[in-house]
Parts: structure tokens; C-alpha cells; sequence
């Protein structure tokens, strides 16, 4: 996590900027592989607790280091309060539970289609326009992720017109609890927002490490009163995968993205949310021998293009306005040559 004095370096690198943007999507991706081995070993709101307390101890200490103030206003504990239960409890609960109850098909999906949530609330609270390239770009991305996600057979079935399969498919999804990854997406992208007035009133690296701690305590408390042999069945890699979710997947990952979140684009930096599930194939695919069926790798392609249309949009449309600016001065030349050439007829 950048430090001011460090910020100025960030920003003149052309390397490590993009790397730290990448950074988030990468992590969370591939604590998504990690914990696929440990999530049938352990109960949901005990894996999501875990996952944010000790990430925000860690996430508080490295602002400590760093002499990053803490909140002093009532004003500054409201909003990281509100931030806490929105992107902490509700996130990571429904997140956890909608793991549990269904598979990471539509469920990533729906998790990753969230900067659709958060462009158009980002230009309804901010007024940041996308145009036409950005929605095409997000278009493309959800339909992307799609193709990443879904079953192959639900698509061939979609493009059959396969009313009562896709219709059936469907009910039993949102019966297994798919509703609760929908309710996940939603819940990060408000929290994406939310960032934006939290950071008014605190430092945004303090205020990610109190949101994980004040968000994850609420779960762990529910665990405890509902779940039981949270960790009975948790092996060596079983810990070791938790460590990784909680270190890189929470701390690391959270703290970089609400660092940038309180600056910038959100409708760029949530586009990037399309990475995720390329490189949790990516990594299943290495260390878990998951193999990518033609359709995911369109999905894949398509996913990458819509990154680059959504943070490209600017220079598209500077380069397309520039285009349609020389073209009409090269009609209007051609225009005056013509009327310059031609013979002049007496009467």
C-alpha cells in the first residue's frame, strides 16, 4: 500500500502504476483458487470473518508504519461504520454463504458484474460520463465473464431458444442461492462508492482497516452462535490457504483498491473487476488441472478487450474526434481545389 511520499514515484512509473492497479484482481483471483480446497472444511460466516479481522489488524499496522492519521470526528466513525457494514459484513457474508449454496459458475458472474452497478451509480452521485465506448466496453465485458462463468450448456441452450431448460436452469439456480452473490456485487459496488465520501473524512488505507475489523466482527460473532467445528477439519494447507485469502486476498487486495477508489475513475478501476475470474481459470487451470473449453476462451479475449475499451474510452474518443476533424478539413481542401479548378464560363 503507497505511502504519500511514495505517491509521486507510483505515478511516474509506467510500470509499477499498472502493476499496482493489476495487483487487486490478481490476488482475489487466485485466493479464489486457494480457497476452493479449504471452503468444504470450514462454515461460511467463520471463513468470512477470518478473511477481514486479522486482514485489517495487518492493513492498520502498515498505516501505523506509515504515519497515516486515524479518524478523530464522529462524522469520520459514521461513514467508515456504514462502509464497514455495507463492503465488510453484508459483502463478505452473502459472498460466503452464496459460496456455500452454489458453485462459482453464475456466481462469478454476478459477483464480477458489479462495475456495471458502480458506472451508473458513479455517474449519477459523480458525474463520470463512460460514453460510448465505456458501455460498449462494459457490454462486452459482462458478456465476456459470462461466457467465462455460465455452462456451456446453458448458452447452447440460450442460442437454441430453449425456453424451458434456460427457464428451469434458472429457478433452480436462484432456489440454490444465487440471489446472495447478486446481493454480494451489489454490496461491493455501493462500498466502491461509499469510499469516495468516507475518504472526505479519513485517510482511505486507515478507514479500509477499520472497515475490515468493524465488518468482520459481526461475523465472527454470528459464527459462533450459529455455526459449529469451524476449524475441526482444517488441515495444514487448509490454514495456509486461509493465510493467503486473509494476507493478499484481504489486506493486500482491499487496501490497494480502496487506496485507488478515492481517486480516479471508479468506472476504470471497477472494469478491472472483469480480471478476476481470468486469472482464477488461469491459476485452476495450473495448480488445479481445470481445463478452459473454447467458449471460455472467447470469454477470456472478449474479457481483455472490454478492459481496454473502458480505460482507452478517452484516447478513443480523442482519436476518433481527431479523425473526424481531418477528414472534414481534407473535404473542405478538396472542395476549394475543385472550385479553385474549375474553368470559369463567360456568358
Amino acid at each position: 500500500m503507497p505511502s504519500d511520499s511514495m505517491q509521486l514515484k507510483i505515478t511516474n512509473s509506467k510500470l509499477l502504476a499498472p502493476l499496482l492497479l493489476i495487483a487487486p484482481f490478481f490476488f482475489w483471483g487466485t485466493a479464489m483458487v486457494a480457497m476452493k480446497a479449504v471452503i468444504p472444511n470450514t462454515t461460511p460466516l467463520f471463513m468470512a470473518g477470518v478473511r477481514l479481522v486479522p486482514a485489517g489488524v495487518l492493513v492498520l499496522i502498515v498505516a501505523a508504519i506509515l504515519g497515516k492519521p486515524q479518524p478523530k470526528s464522529w462524522i469520520a466513525w459514521l461513514w467508515i461504520s456504514l462502509f464497514a457494514l455495507v463492503d465488510g459484513t453484508m459483502f463478505q457474508g452473502f459472498l460466503a454463504e452464496g459460496l456455500e449454496r452454489t458453485g462459482a459458475g453464475l456466481g462469478s458472474v454476478m459477483i464480477d458484474s458489479q462495475p456495471l452497478a458502480v458506472a451508473i451509480l458513479a455517474l449519477w452521485l459523480f458525474g463520470d460520463r463512460i460514453g460510448l465506448w465505456g458501455f460498449l466496453g462494459l457490454s462486452i465485458g459482462v458478456l465476456g465473464i459470462s461466457l467465462i462463468g455460465l455452462p456451456d450448456q446453458w448458452i447452447i441452450d440460450l442460442l437454441h431458444k430453449d425456453v424451458s431448460a434456460i427457464a428451469g436452469s434458472w429457478e433452480a439456480l436462484f432456489a440454490s442461492g444465487e440471489w446472495l452473490m447478486l446481493l454480494a456485487a451489489l454490496s461491493m459496488a455501493v462500498g466502491t462508492i461509499l469510499i469516495r465520501y468516507v475518504c472526505r473524512y479519513a485517510d482511505p488505507v486507515v478507514a479500509t482497516g477499520w472497515h475490515m475489523i468493524l465488518g468482520g466482527l459481526p461475523l465472527l460473532a454470528l459464527s459462533s452462535g450459529l455455526e459449529s467445528q469451524q476449524w475441526a477439519n482444517i488441515d495444514l494447507g487448509g490454514w495456509l490457504a486461509l493465510g493467503y485469502s486473509t494476507v493478499f486476498g484481504s489486506a493486500v487486495a482491499y487496501g490497494l483498491f480502496f487506496y485507488f477508489a478515492s481517486s480516479g475513475s471508479l468506472t476504470s478501476l471497477s472494469s478491472l473487476t472483469f480480471l478476476t475470474p481470468v486469472f482464477a481459470l488461469f491459476f485452476g487451470n495450473l495448480f488445479l488441472g481445470e481445463l478452459l473449453s473454447p467458449l471460455q476462451w472467447v470469454g477470456v479475449g472478449l474479457t481483455l478487450i472490454s478492459i481496454y475499451l473502458v480505460n482507452q474510452r478517452e484516447n478513443l474518443t480523442t482519436a476518433k474526434n481527431s479523425l473526424a476533424e481531418i477528414t472534414s478539413s481534407e473535404t473542405q481542401l478538396q472542395r476549394a481545389t475543385v472550385s479553385v479548378n474549375e474553368p470559369e464560363i463567360s456568358p
